[in-house]
């Protein structure tokens, strides 16, 4: 469980998230792991509404103690609306959990701050993570390309090679905004994309609640396995629990050696069909397109709930 632990000065991180039950143990993760700077959260809708995603990432944050800014962004994707998944994760976003309000937003917009903290950035020492649809991310890039040279890595939650939990065909980020998905793809920035496959590997148990549970009582844990606790078994998983979607994002920066990846290319339906939003995944060089994306495809799941654990004991 070791593997890129500790390796290194932290990154500088900047996660842009729609909290999102996933997303807040997530956002903890990241918040209490020496490894990441984490200078900026920047939020979109997705999950459900801006309003409440806005406000779940700032009692996220204000739980766990640490300052860092809260910048609310895009309501709706490039094209559309956002259509939110109150099924998995409430109408509030947090199936039902309250948290005490956190601290006021940043008065700004995320892809103004997203682009600010990149200027100051040296070359390739930036990391974005996104685990929400891509919106955000995109209008920040695609309005100045050339900050693409300051990311050292675009980790996205998103995308399936197989059936989507959206729509048969897409994932539930992907299909939210596919267009920001595609231009984010296309900038030629180191892309690290984490699908459906390798995340419903994460598989939440009432045994791995449980266990989280007995670690601790800090505010940021108990909270974390409500949370937990609250979602509903997917069918999908054959009723045992649900996935951990964007905690896996995060662990990647943590703890490489936890997963076992390979380099893709990946292309993003984009159309008006049944098809959009789908990722096409070309995991065996049928297309003969250079594989630049890497997909981790596997998961040491005790390894992956372990970190988890450990390091959200350590919040308060």
């Amino acid at each position: 469980m070791s593997a890129g632990l500790g390796s290194g000065a932290p990154r500088s991180t900047i996660i842009d998230c729609d909290p999102g039950t996933d997303d807040a143990l997530a956002l903890w993760l990241a918040l209490a792991s020496p490894e990441l700077d984490l200078r900026l959260v920047t939020v979109v809708g997705g999950n459900v509404g801006l309003a409440r995603t806005l406000a779940n990432a700032r009692a996220v944050v204000g739980l766990s103690g640490r300052p860092i800014p809260v910048v609310p962004g895009a309501d709706r994707p490039l094209r559309g609306n956002f259509a939110g998944e109150p099924a998995v994760h409430g109408e509030d976003g947090l199936a039902g959990v309250i948290l005490p309000e956190g601290p006021p937003a940043v008065r700004a917009v995320a892809a103004d701050a997203i682009r600010a903290v990149l200027r100051e950035a040296g070359p390739g020492s930036a990391t974005l993570v996104g685990i929400g649809p891509a919106t955000n991310l995109a209008l920040a890039l695609a309005t100045e390309p050339d900050l693409a040279g300051r990311v050292r890595e675009i980790v996205i939650m998103g995308g399936a090679w197989g059936e989507g939990n959206w729509t048969p065909a897409a994932e539930f980020n992907a299909a939210s905004d596919p267009e920001a998905l595609d231009m984010l793809l296309a900038l030629g920035a180191p892309l690290t994309l984490v699908t459906l496959e390798l995340t419903m590997q994460a598989l939440v148990t009432p045994a791995r609640v449980e266990a989280l549970r007995r670690l601790g009582g800090g505010a940021c844990l108990r909270a974390a396995g409500d949370i937990l606790a609250a979602v509903p078994p997917s069918r999908r998983l054959g009723g045992q629990g649900h996935a951990l979607h964007d905690a896996c994002a995060v662990t990647w920066l943590l703890a490489p050696g936890l997963f076992g990846t390979r380099k893709v290319s990946v292309e993003v339906d984009c159309g008006p069909g049944p098809g959009r939003g789908r990722t096409h995944v070309d995991r065996w060089g049928r297309r003969r397109a250079e594989p630049r994306v890497t997909l981790p495809e596997r998961l040491d799941a005790d390894g992956f709930f372990a970190l988890l654990g450990q390091r959200l004991a350590r919040l308060p």
